[in-house]
């Protein structure tokens, strides 16, 4: 538990003192290094006392008694708010202090009349909790090292924004230290609180630049996570008043009373797809990539993002079978389906990688919406593969566009060649995202199985249509870093130390990933559903490490291993390429030709987008409105079940 706790309040306190370091220096440097290296040790040494300990693969409650720390919470939320109305009345955005009121509010008074008292543990601990302190600790860490080389160049290719590195580093630990209060909190109020903190950092990452769009972008941020929070607010009322309901492991009790519990765990599932940008609420997500590199990877990798998805893993008993579950499967399918399309016809590398981590999100969502413990392997094993790949792909694209002044796949043209080092990191990563039988491969074939169990017919049509789109996506990415041009030329490496910091070991974690996961499936995650969810379906995996796990695990290996390989062959037979054929007579250069009058063209190879067929334009509204009605239709029911019948 001490261990926990300083996970919580350390961030806090290493994101003060970066905002008394105002100026960029060695010493901020030196705090933003320590301070994630300290976070990611006491993380590692969370997990690894949890499993000595012997509660493994039990759980463990702690804090009964709280009255100090609730009134605490209190007081901070109000300055949540009172933040949150400042910035509203400053940019005009008047409904913002509706929604901001209509969740803080009632906590408050909830706190100030003793009601919402409990005298039940705060703090519960299991192996998801382990699970997700490992994904934030590391991952979270590891992106605030690369963010303090980062932020440096950003300002240098950014100098119309102003420099506020200290105030952007200090927002990027509270953003760690809130989620690491979230998934170690049991009290619905607890979980609110942290879950707000997260919801207002985004808002204020995301609108850094301070630019027209990023300030519209980061009020759409605000008030669709807020629209979230007063979920969760309904949520814990209904609970508190009604239910007699304090923690969310006592919500979880109650699934052999689905008409009393219909009701909050709806509005809990709507707060997850809020935050886990399911449509119709992925453009704040789509928005997020205005913002520099390391909040898109935070956001989108190991914290917001995952918040979401995790309260959705939790609720999963409950989802089982149940209209709440309807509405969490059928959104998260039709996310994962129609945000794969949308990332074929983009060419922004960011962009591509929010629409690919929309659609994962909608399938973890949909995982959990079936509630069946093959589904929920394939959905928990998702989420680590998830976080740490992707978090890699957003590094290194952002390191490439501080490079090169360009973040859109078309200029990556050729990387193999001008930044190897570059290439050989999106290449990992993108074999893990995408290529069988690596990481995210392995996950998606046991959904397929988990859907199967659980008869959900429209849910196997979304996962086999969307992997082939996403398939798609991947392999246009992956053709262009290996699509090489005569002469083309090596060029200078102008990724910062602190960024290859992160990169290298994520990208060692990706690999690594690929060997461990025999051994989580079958030492953590089974013993771990089998005591969480008994009787739910028959296991899909053996408790033991078989021999397919370890034909499965020598492949994956062998794979990713040849990368470095092919890499080196393709540089040294760099001289012996033959000129392409264009239309009319290659000049020699590979990139220009003389057409038939003897004029001299320059060619243009790129990848078709296919905008014409399902582009944004085309398709992205039509989807957010179905989307949106679907998700009206089903809480509209839900809550006239809940609260009248």
């Amino acid at each position: 538990m001490s261990e926990l706790g300083f996970l919580i309040i350390f961030p806090f306190a290493v994101a003060v003192l970066l905002m008394l370091l105002k100026k960029d220096s060695i010493l901020r440097t030196v705090v933003v290094t320590v301070g994630a290296l300290a976070e990611m040790a006491v993380a590692v040494l969370f997990s690894l006392s949890y499993v000595i300990h012997g509660d493994f693969p039990g759980e463990s409650a702690y804090l009964t008694h709280t009255a100090s720390t609730d009134k605490v919470i209190a007081v901070c939320e109000a300055l949540l708010m009172i933040l949150v109305f400042s910035q509203a009345i400053r940019f005009r955005k008047y409904y913002i202090l509706l929604l901001s009121a209509a969740g803080t509010l009632p906590m408050l008074w909830l706190d100030l009349t003793g009601i919402g008292e409990s005298m039940k543990p705060h703090i519960r601990i299991d192996v998801l909790t382990m699970i997700m302190v490992l994904i934030v600790g590391i991952v979270g860490s590891l992106i605030c090292i690369y963010a303090v080389g980062y932020i440096r160049d950003y300002h240098v290719h950014h100098d119309d924004v102003t420099d506020r590195s200290g105030y952007f580093l200090a927002m990027l630990f509270v953003f760690l230290g809130a989620m690491m209060g979230l998934i170690g909190s049991d009290n619905l109020s607890w979980m609110y609180f942290f879950w707000e903190i997260t919801s207002v950092c985004s808002f204020l990452l995301i609108g850094y630049s301070r630019t027209g769009e990023a300030v519209t972008n980061s009020f759409r941020a605000l008030w669709m996570n807020l629209l979230g929070g007063c979920g969760f607010m309904a949520a814990i009322l209904f609970c508190v008043l009604v239910a007699n309901i304090y923690n969310l492991s006592e919500l979880l009790r109650f699934s052999e009373i689905p008409g009393l519990v219909i009701f909050p765990v709806s509005m809990l599932a709507f707060a997850a797809l809020t935050k886990s940008a399911q449509m119709p609420f992925s453009r704040w997500l789509l928005g997020a990539m205005v913002a520099p590199t390391p909040t898109s990877a935070l956001l989108h990798s190991a914290t917001m993002v995952k918040a979401g998805v995790y309260l959705l893993i939790r609720l999963s008993p409950l989802l089982h079978g149940s209209l709440p579950g309807t509405m969490v499967t059928a959104t998260g399918g039709f996310t994962f389906f129609a945000a794969s399309l949308l990332a074929i016809t983009v060419s922004d590398g960011k962009k591509v990688l929010a629409y690919s981590t929309i659609s994962n999100l909608g399938l973890i969502a949909a995982a959990a919406g079936c509630g069946v413990k093959s589904a929920m392997w394939a959905g928990i094993m998702l989420l680590i593969f998830h976080a740490v790949t992707k978090s890699v792909m957003f590094m290194a694209v952002g390191a490439y566009e501080n490079s090169t002044g360009s973040r859109d796949v078309e200029d990556m043209h050729g990387m193999i060649v001008r930044v190897p080092k570059l290439a050989f990191v999106m290449t990992v990563g993108i074999f893990g995202m995408s290529v069988v039988p690596l990481g995210m491969c392995v996950a998606k074939w046991a959904a397929l199985r988990g859907f199967i169990d659980s008869g959900n017919v429209y849910l196997i049509m979304f996962l086999c249509f969307g992997s082939a789109s996403t398939l798609f996506y991947w392999v246009k990415w992956l053709g262009k870093i290996f699509c090489v041009s005569k002469d083309s030329e090596r060029q200078e490496d102008r990724v910062r130390k602190t960024e290859w910091a992160a990169i290298y070991p994520l990208t060692i974690m990706t690999v690594a990933l690929c060997f461990l996961y025999p051994l989580i499936s079958s030492r953590i995650l089974i013993p771990y559903l089998n005591d969480w969810m008994p009787g739910h379906s028959k296991d899909v995996f053996s408790a033991s490490i078989t021999e397919g796990d370890f034909i499965i695990m020598a492949i994956m290996i062998i794979c990713i291993c040849l990368l470095p390989v092919i890499m080196v062959i393709v540089n040294r037979i760099q001289d012996r390429r033959v000129l392409s054929y264009m239309s009319g007579f290659n000049t020699g250069d590979d990139r220009s030709f003389y057409d038939s009058e003897g004029n001299r063209q320059m060619q243009h190879l790129s990848n078709w987008y296919m905008q014409d067929l399902f582009g944004e334009k085309k398709i992205l509204i039509p989807c957010l409105a179905v989307s949106a009605a679907f998700i009206i239709l089903i809480m509209s029911n839900c809550a006239i079940r809940g609260l009248f019948l």
